[in-house]
Formats: C-alpha cells, structure tokens, sequence
C-alpha cells in the first residue's frame, strides 16, 4: 500500500507491523476516532463487529483491513481507547505526524469518519461508517467490486 511506504504501523498490542505485508491486496478503511468522541464510542463497536464477520469470524477472511487514524488527546489516551473498543485491526502510531497528512489528504473535518480506499490510496467511499449501518456487510462486495482487489471474499 503506497499511502504507507516508510511508516510503520501497530496492532492491538503495540507490536509494529510492516504496512507492505499487512495491507498487500486488500481494501483498507481509514479509521478517523478518538475515545473522548461519543459518536466515535457510538460507531466503533458497529465497526468492530462489521470487521469480525468479514475478517475474523469468516471462513475465507474479507482482503480487508482498518487503519485507526487517532484524534486521542495522548498516545495513553489512544492505547486506551484500543484496547477498550476496537476490533483487531491496526494503526498509525499516535507520535506519527503523518496523522495530520492524511487527515489533510482525506478531507476530514468531523470524527468519526471512515474513508475506504484502494491500494493507491484512491478513495473508493468516504462515507464508509453510513455504508455500513445502512448496509452492513454487503457494502463490502461493492468496495471490492471497485477496488480492484484479487477477491475471494463469497460474503452475503
């Protein structure tokens, strides 16, 4: 994924994880939240549930994955709200400036926001989090469909 070439990303347990391996042929949805955020803490258990199904829970795993990009007031904060709410996905270390650069590169302007982009980092949708509480896991067929992914996902 070209957005993360030189960055470093971490899981759920602060471990580092190479972008290029962990994203490689998938759809990825950029998770712009915070904890401090109620309708964040209102969307993220939605999300971690629609993530779940497709990736987790799935006999053949969704080419899917989310990115939290943190609006956490602290890296304590972020950790917190991680370990708290979210689903098994990855994220931008909280110290990343490059936080700022996607923010400005994906217009965001409210939290949370969920933008799903393909491997270039073109956006397929920005309206990721609206997709999903109207359409639950079929949006992801269409997300594929345009995502020009290798696609094995067989999902409702």
């Amino acid at each position: 994924m070209d957005i993360f070439t030189g960055h470093i990303l971490v899981n759920k347990d602060g471990e580092k994880v190479d972008p290029e391996e962990a994203l490689q042929n998938k759809i990825v949805g950029l998770y712009f939240s915070a904890g401090w955020c109620s309708p964040c803490r209102d969307f993220t258990p939605v999300l971690c549930d629609f993530y779940t199904e497709l990736v987790d829970e799935a006999d053949q795993p969704a080419q899917f994955e989310i990115i939290f990009i943190s609006s956490d007031k602290s890296a304590g904060d972020m950790v917190d709200y991680m370990h708290d709410m979210h689903g098994d996905w990855l994220a931008l270390p909280w110290h990343d400036p490059y936080k700022h650069e996607l923010k400005n590169k994906y217009k965001i302007t409210a939290l949370p926001k969920l933008v799903i982009i393909k491997q270039n980092g073109e956006v397929i949708t920005d309206k990721g989090r609206k997709q999903i509480r109207d359409r639950g896991l079929v949006c992801m067929r269409n997300w594929l469909e345009v995502g020009d992914i290798f696609q094995n996902f067989t999902g409702k």
